[in-house]
């Protein structure tokens, strides 16, 4: 029998999430059934979604159970099928969560159709994340050439995708990233024109001087004094695109301190969730695809080994201690 280790979610944190949350278990794979197929899983994708799936707070969607498999986007490759639909070989992405083996229906399985860029991709630039990013920038900021776009975490999985699409539309970019190895990084290779790093003292100020006929568009990744910075520097009829808050997601409250911004300056701003979006998916994911295989969209990854290795991660990536998307390699 082939054993399957696995990551449990076996308590919820209080306050910062720790790795007494999560539990190593290593049983056996059953049988296939008739029209079942089996995946190995390559790689596991690590997001920043996933700390509020541990929570039982009232949220989007409802809260991980104790005892299971922690949630996750995974990339593999079939090896087993009963299923006609499906042959060993076939390389899929699906939501297996924290494991090494998938077993399924085939009805949540996706076929990676381009093998010309990785295999790792699809769980960041041409996944959730890049997805994420296309619909946030064109949707809800939807950027007019010569604007100026501001984008938090910006060396991450979303924040560098959202910066490169602003510019392909013709905008000045702004990035926002923690240390100066991660600012130089947004500028000099993802092509931004200018990064703040919110490590350095007044972001307000700094943001100021990098935009200074003000900030139409902006991805919110982060809240918090990041956000209030940003809020005062918008021009009149800006858009936020209300992705993420980073810095509330051990549940401490997270106030704006200047809301009355939203008013004055008639600010549109709009949360969303990009699984209630399915409709746009093929064609974000086409263009995504095409442009990074023609070598204009550029990504980072952060790689750990094992799936032993996952709990810590992502205790990372919550930190920021990441650079770039956080994936766990998994053979």
């Amino acid at each position: 029998m082939t054993i399957n280790r696995q990551i449990l979610l076996v308590s919820r944190p209080t306050g910062e999430a720790t790795l007494d949350n999560f539990h190593l278990a290593a049983p056996e794979l059953p049988e296939l059934g008739d029209g079942q197929v089996l995946v190995r899983n390559f790689y596991l994708s690590l997001d920043p979604y996933m700390r509020g799936r541990m929570s039982d707070a009232k949220s989007y969607a409802p809260p991980q159970p104790l005892d299971t498999v922690m949630i996750g986007a995974t990339v593999g490759e079939v090896i087993e099928s009963r299923n006609p639909d499906w042959q060993p070989g076939d390389a899929v992405t699906a939501m297996f969560g924290w494991q090494e083996y998938g077993i399924s229906d085939g009805s949540n399985l996706r076929r990676l159709h381009d093998t010309s860029i990785p295999m790792s991709a699809y769980l960041g630039a041409a996944g959730m994340p890049g997805v994420t990013a296309w619909y946030g920038l064109n949707r809800i900021i939807a950027p007019k050439a010569g604007e100026t776009v501001v984008v938090s975490a910006a060396s991450g999985a979303v924040g560098s995708v959202v910066g490169q699409l602003a510019k392909r539309a013709g905008c000045r970019v702004i990035g926002i990233a923690g240390g100066e190895q991660k600012c130089a990084y947004v500028v000099e290779t993802l092509g931004f024109d200018a990064c703040v790093d919110y490590k350095a003292g007044n972001v307000y100020e700094a943001l100021r001087n990098a935009a200074p006929d003000g900030i139409d568009g902006y991805f919110e990744n982060v809240g918090g004094e990041v956000f209030d910075a940003v809020m005062r520097n918008l021009n009149a009829h800006s858009r936020i695109a209300l992705c993420g808050m980073i810095a509330g997601y051990n549940g401490e409250p997270i106030p704006m301190k200047y809301p009355s911004l939203l008013l004055t300056q008639r600010v549109k701003l709009e949360g969303f969730i990009i699984m209630e979006h399915l409709d746009i998916w093929p064609q974000a994911l086409k263009e995504l695809t095409e442009a990074i295989s023609a070598g204009e969209l550029r990504y980072r990854e952060s790689m750990t080994q094992g799936i032993e290795s996952a709990p810590a991660a992502f205790l990372g990536l919550l930190k920021g201690e990441n650079f770039g998307k956080q994936i766990v390699r998994l053979v």
